[in-house]
């Protein structure tokens, strides 16, 4: 679920304790409620440019009916802090095990531009080879120069 980037401590609390009492009437049982973190939104959702994921993991015998539940929750009940969710249903066969991305509050303050084009394997954007480019773009400026000065004295 995406949350708004104002929740308080105590409103993740009470989601996580209504989705717990929601699985249970269902007879299951929530495997975890993490919260992810602060992360810079793709676009504003709500007028929000950040917000505050959390990934909730949980069993159930039969799906259906606590989905609808759980989407009536999020849309009704806690409306104002649950900006969006999505439910996913996992393969049984396959591993729990995820790699939780790096949150806005876990990014180090300040980054060069080299260091995360090399983090991020994209180093062919920028290295050595700036100073050919940076010669290029001057002497297309000065051709460009010259061709409007040209076509005014013509």
């Amino acid at each position: 679920m995406l949350a708004t980037p104002a929740i308080t401590q105590d409103e993740a609390s009470n989601v996580e304790k209504g989705i717990q009492e929601l699985v249970k009437e269902a007879k299951g049982s929530v495997i975890s409620f993490e919260r992810w973190g602060k992360f810079r939104l793709a676009y504003p959702v709500k007028k929000n440019d950040y917000g505050i994921y959390f990934l909730t993991r949980f069993e159930v015998p039969t799906a259906q009916t606590v989905l609808e539940t759980i989407k009536t929750a999020f849309a009704v009940k806690y409306n104002e802090i649950v900006m969006r969710h999505v439910v996913v249903r996992l393969d049984e066969k396959q591993s729990l095990e995820y790699k939780r991305p790096q949150s806005v509050e876990d990014a180090p303050v300040a980054r060069d531009v080299d260091s995360f084009l090399r983090e991020n394997n994209m180093e062919g954007l920028r290295g050595s080879g700036s100073r050919d480019n940076d010669k290029r773009s001057d002497a297309l400026e000065a051709d460009l120069d010259e061709s409007f000065n040209d076509e005014e004295l013509n």
